[in-house]
């Protein structure tokens, strides 16, 4: 031990320095799949006007029967359409579905977290990881997510089976502020069904398919199924969080937005790594100059 340095000052530098820094940690998107708003195996449907902010492709099925209801794909049968570049079974689809089966695996290392009842309806949840049990709906009402301030806050949602919504629910997320690197996961370890109306957010990871009911807007994320279809009507999805009413886009994978107000301050990693530097420099430097201070 330095000569002077307590070990209170020990233990407050150390907690600081093995603080977690957003430059050590790893995209769970990474680029290929990152780049997509819906992306499916078997086939990607849509009836109605469906509006896709990303890329749109599936993974294991080139034929014109693979994607339908969107201009600009081998059917071009309209009347939906995606703001990106459309990948039909073609080999960025097909890497890009292997980077979902990776990412499935990331979130499911992260464990089970804390263990929820099956509808989340009602619920105020600071960021973590959460274990959502099977249930008629997983979403009767509104889920609210806080932030608690930090641009970087994280939630995983562990779904062990599926992930239903009923008609006109929604979730909330606040106070992650501006420019965040907020992320918001769904694992789900069969299908995802969001029920028509509702207002969703964040990335569905789907180990089948996944089903978004009339009128569902999904914002800040991806519908990304690994093995099955995506079905739509007259949907909106949103991998951009700019084009969401939640808020401006930024961070890791188009992190979640919030209004600027709502933003408490939060010492960049950076900053918190020359806290503790300093700290333990001021403890010695005070230690030794009572030391050579004589009576």
């Amino acid at each position: 031990m330095m000569p002077g340095t307590t070990f209170a000052g020990l233990s407050l530098a150390a907690t600081l320095l093995c603080l977690p820094t957003a430059a050590a940690a790893e995209p769970i998107l990474l680029p290929n799949l990152a780049s997509f708003a819906v992306l499916g195996a078997a086939a990607v449907t849509s009836t109605g006007a469906t509006t896709l902010s990303g890329n749109l492709g599936i993974s294991s099925n080139s034929s014109i029967t693979g994607i339908t209801g969107f201009y600009g794909t081998l059917a071009g049968d309209g009347p939906g359409t995606a703001t990106g570049t459309v990948h039909q079974g073609n080999a960025f689809a097909i890497m890009a579905d292997s980077q979902l089966a990776t990412a499935m695996t990331t979130l499911g290392l992260m464990g089970p977290g804390t263990l929820l009842g099956a509808d989340l309806a009602g619920l105020t949840l600071n960021p973590g990881v959460y274990t959502v049990p099977a249930g008629i709906s997983n979403l009767t009402g509104v889920l609210t997510l806080d932030g608690l301030g930090d641009p970087n806050a994280l939630w995983v949602f562990q779904m062990p089976s599926s992930l239903i919504t009923s008609a006109g629910s929604a979730v909330n997320v606040l106070n992650v502020g501006t420019a965040a690197g907020a992320g918001l996961y769904w694992n789900v370890g069969s299908a995802a069904t969001l029920g028509a109306g509702t207002s969703f957010l964040g990335n569905i990871l789907a180990s089948s398919s996944i089903t978004l009911g009339s009128g569902v807007t999904l914002g800040c994320g991806r519908a990304l199924a690994h093995t099955g279809a995506v079905t739509m009507i007259g949907d909106t999805v949103s991998a951009s969080c700019e084009e969401t009413a939640y808020a401006p886009s930024g961070g890791l994978n188009g992190g979640l937005g919030g209004d600027e107000d709502d933003l408490a301050p939060v010492p960049e990693p950076a900053t918190l790594v020359m806290l503790a530097s300093g700290l333990v420099g001021t403890v010695g430097w005070m230690r030794r100059r009572r030391g050579s201070v004589q009576p």
